[in-house]
């Protein structure tokens, strides 16, 4: 399968344009620099409607959020399909808001809540596995945005 088939990219929202050409290799890089490229990826660009569901039915959680990862590597049959990491819920509407509260771009919080999401189901927690861990998720966020910044792809 070529690279760019392996990363699945849904827009299921109308509200605000976003150009999946562009989150692809976004996306394509983050896995790149996490030293899996050949990763399957799915990615579903949502409004807050959408990810409210989503954060009831599976945390247990009755509010709507910025992003929810799936990772499909955890679980008694993580293991059938390696290359296959999981999907990334993002909320548009909650990312618009973050941005505009942080003085920041649509995009540039677009592109960091993708960096998070994938983050997640490539092993990092920064909510159930104490400060240390959430401490190296956040590190890596860092380095990791400043790469996609470096590179002109933010």
């Amino acid at each position: 399968m070529p690279r760019s088939q392996r990363i699945t990219i849904a827009n299921r929202q109308r509200r605000i344009p976003v150009a999946k050409t562009q989150l692809r290799k976004v996306a394509q890089r983050i896995l790149d620099a996490l030293g899996c490229p050949e990763a399957e990826l799915s990615v579903s660009i949502v409004g807050d409607r959408a990810i409210r569901v989503l954060n009831r039915e599976y945390l247990g959680r009755d509010k709507a959020t910025n992003v929810i990862s799936f990772a499909m590597q955890e679980g008694e049959f993580g293991s059938i399909n390696p290359g296959l990491l999981g999907d990334v819920v993002i909320s548009v509407d909650t990312a618009a808001r973050e941005a505009e509260e942080a003085g920041d771009t649509f995009l540039n919080r677009l592109y960091f809540l993708l960096l998070h999401g994938v983050l997640h189901i490539t092993g990092y927690d920064h909510e159930r596995s104490g400060e240390a861990e959430a401490a190296r998720m956040e590190a890596k966020e860092r380095e990791i945005f400043s790469l996609l910044v470096e590179e002109g792809l933010v």
